[in-house]
């Protein structure tokens, strides 16, 4: 997924020295903004790390902390993010508070209840102070607060050499205002508003006088509001971004909060409901779940699910069609905005400093000064070689999915567009293979999944030099044909479906004759400028199984190298096994573990019709998912291998929440169940289902096919799996194949 290169290249690279695994951050967003707190909910403010208010690609609060008085720091007691991710709940209380060398407050005598909700470029604080002592107690509280405007690549760790105007604060008797003037002709403001004015405000400080009676409580309330002026750079960009309503609504923590609160349950109301025997796995689907649409943010074109925060909060191709395939049996709303985006944003026309060719699909875009500026190229960067015949395979999935023959006509120019960038951009040595090859000197070296400068070698460790032919791109390659063919069936292509069918075929045929490599039971990594073969063990292959490229002779032996010692952490797979040249379990994409990986090699495996395989790394993940922080699976976690009574080792600046890795419990369970919702054929299917030990019953509640409510209870028996239709409305089958 991401636009991060290797150590060896410092270009866009997430620098790691001020790693804070063990601090746990808390994470609120909505649409294009995100905040990343403390457990305290503050924002600490020293401008090195990831902690900020962010909107647009823009730290628009570097510091925001509570304290009282110049006393030491509030004592935490429990911090949470609710489960459906509307709000952040923080419990604090005071250490000693010393006057006159004696103890004028005890500790835990106050307890501080901090709770923040983000809603519309807005988030809303509220602190309610209660004195349980005997006594009335008076003390001072003071909020400080700070705006350094960087570009979230600023923040990842690039320098720049010039930056726009930023101008002094402005404090009035209720607000404090911060200002920069971009280099993009962009003016962006911080407004944080009080409810009540304070004794004294300053420039970055905000100063109470709190007196309180025994048993008395009172209230805080301030809100920091993200505003933008000037040109937007995106469709649909308004003249003020972030104001509006702002004014009236600032100071409503309650309105803000229920409306939140109301949205997240109303998305939720509109999915099917899970729900299992289990209760820790209900928990860990629930946390997905709301990952999911914490992360879903409206565009002009549908929702869209942003990569992660807080370095990929913005849309990603690949990640977002991944992420909209791992839940497009249960939500194919997502595939539907997903591809529509996409389609909306398709290159037109050749750009090297982009890495774009006609047809091809978006690898990212941000919407910050520095990407405006050309000095990151990802404004609309397409230096991704694998996201286009996803599309092509999403939009083949979404139809098989729902029936919707008028998607299919309005992306059908789209489709094929992809196509000819793949038959005559995609292949730029004529071998009958799809490669890659950077254009832009700013771009990715790599532009596969794995993207990290050091991600593709031989089994001696030497780097391979392009153009490079991925394994699994020929395997979406092949599935983008195949689902192409029946589209083109579909509206009547007799000729086209027939061609493109037999395109895939020819390329299965080659591709299992040059990529097999019959001494490492696997598929080689890829094949390098001189078609010579990487022969290296990795996770690529288990995408060969996913995409259905693979021979079932293949399939068997792969899905036995990938669950061998080697491969199979216990957690995971590694990208990279434990027995070649550059494997390194801290690293990231050469043995680290990816949880959206995993998944879709569980959903290659169940493919295959390895079912007990796929539920051993459903088991994994779940199981890893139990040690994380909320139950929360991050973007990735290290490769060692699994020890006793010992949870996953974290890797540092993984993304938490992140989008295809709260997919994951979707894509698991479909592998597991064999499960085919087929909206074509206003049917759902089950082949040969399969629930693990810990799973007695699964219950699906209003599972929508074409116009058909389907609530299914699937349960476990000794040896076997029952499917039973508990309520139906309309004519949709249900159909158990064994």
């Amino acid at each position: 997924m991401s636009d991060v290169s290797s150590a060896a290249s410092a270009q866009h690279y997430i620098h790691t020295t001020d790693a804070r695994v063990d601090e746990r951050t808390r994470v609120l967003k909505h649409e294009d903004t995100f905040a990343v707190f403390d457990r305290r909910g503050d924002i600490d403010g020293d401008g090195r790390t990831e902690f900020g208010l962010f909107h647009k690609d823009t730290r628009f609060l570097s510091c925001m902390t509570l304290q009282l008085g110049d006393d030491e720091p509030l004592k935490l007691l429990s911090s949470a993010i609710r489960r459906d991710n509307a709000l952040l709940a923080v419990d604090l209380t005071n250490a000693d508070v010393d006057r006159e060398g004696a103890v004028a407050i005890p500790q835990g005598a106050l307890h501080v209840h901090r709770a923040q909700v983000l809603w519309e470029a807005t988030c809303y604080t509220r602190v309610r102070i209660h004195n349980y002592s005997d006594v009335s107690v008076r003390f001072p509280v003071r909020l400080a607060f700070g705006a350094d405007f960087a570009d979230i690549f600023e923040v990842r760790g690039e320098t720049r050499t010039r930056r726009g105007h930023r101008h002094a604060p402005h404090a009035a008797a209720e607000e404090l205002v911060f200002v920069y003037e971009g280099l993009d002709d962009r003016l962006r403001r911080t407004h944080v508003r009080f409810a009540s004015a304070p004794v004294a405000l300053s420039d970055r400080t905000a100063a109470y006088e709190v007196a309180l009676e025994s048993k008395a409580a009172v209230e805080l309330e301030w809100t920091v509001t993200c505003e933008m002026e000037g040109a937007g750079e995106m469709e649909g960009a308004g003249e003020v971004e972030g104001a509006g309503e702002v004014e009236d609504a600032s100071l409503r923590y309650d309105t803000a909060a229920t409306t939140a609160t109301q949205a997240l349950q109303s998305a939720r109301q509109a999915e099917p409901q899970l729900s299992t025997s289990n209760e820790q796995f209900n928990g860990w689907l629930s946390r997905s779940l709301a990952d999911l649409h914490m992360l879903q943010t409206e565009t002009p074109h549908g929702v869209y699910p942003y990569a992660g925060v807080p370095w990929f909060s913005t849309p990603f191709g690949r990640d977002g069609i991944l992420t909209a395939y791992q839940c497009l049996w249960f939500s194919p709303d997502v595939a539907r905005g997903v591809l529509q985006c996409l389609a909306a944003l398709q290159a037109e026309a050749t750009n090297d400093a982009r890495d774009a060719e006609p047809g091809k699909i978006l690898h990212e875009t941000r919407a910050g000064e520095m990407a405006a500026l050309g000095e990151v190229p990802f404004d609309r960067y397409y230096g991704s070689v694998d996201v286009t015949p996803l599309f092509v395979m999403l939009a083949g999935a979404y139809y098989r999915r729902t029936g919707d023959r008028a998607a299919v006509q309005s992306l059908w120019p789209h489709v094929e567009r992809a196509l000819a960038w793949i038959d005559q951009y995609g292949d730029l040595d004529g071998d009958g293979f799809v490669e890659y090859e950077r254009r832009s000197e700013q771009g990715l070296v790599h532009q596969g999944w794995k993207d990290s400068n050091d991600s593709v070698f031989h089994a001696d460790g030497r780097p391979a030099m392009g153009p490079i032919a991925l394994c699994e791109v020929q395997g979406y390659v092949y599935a983008a044909k195949t689902a192409a063919a029946r589209m083109a069936h579909l509206l009547g292509h007799t000729d086209r479906a027939r061609a493109l069918k037999g395109e895939a075929q020819q390329l299965a045929t080659q591709f299992a004759e040059t990529f097999w490599c019959d001494n490492l039971s696997t598929y080689a990594l890829a094949l390098d400028g001189d078609n010579q073969p990487c022969r290296v063990r990795t996770s690529n292959a288990a995408h060969c199984l996913f995409s259905g490229i693979a021979r079932p002779s293949h399939a068997r032996r792969t899905a036995e190298t990938l669950l061998n010692e080697h491969s199979y952490t216990g957690w995971g797979l590694r990208t990279v096994a434990s027995t070649e040249a550059r494997y390194n379990p801290m690293s990231y994409h050469n043995g680290s573990v990816w949880p959206h990986d995993t998944a879709l090699a569980a959903a290659g495996l169940g493919r295959y019709g390895y079912r007990k395989q796929a539920a051993t790394l459903m088991a994994g993940l779940f199981e890893a998912s139990q040690y994380m922080d909320l139950h929360r699976l991050p973007e990735l976690f290290c490769g060692f291998s699994r020890r006793a009574d010992e949870g996953p080792t974290l890797y540092p600046q993984a993304c938490v929440p992140q989008a295809w890795a709260a997919a994951t419990p979707l894509l698991c369970l479909r592998a597991c169940l064999g499960l085919e919702v087929n909206g074509v054929d206003n049917e759902v299917r089950f082949h040969d289902p399969y629930l693990p030990p810990y799973l007695e019953q699964l219950r699906i509640d209003d599972l929508r096919v074409r116009d058909s409510r389907l609530t299914l209870l699937i349960t476990r028996y000794e040896q076997d799996v029952g499917v039973r239709i508990a309520h139906r409305e309309g004519t949709a089958k249900v159909a158990v194949l064994k």
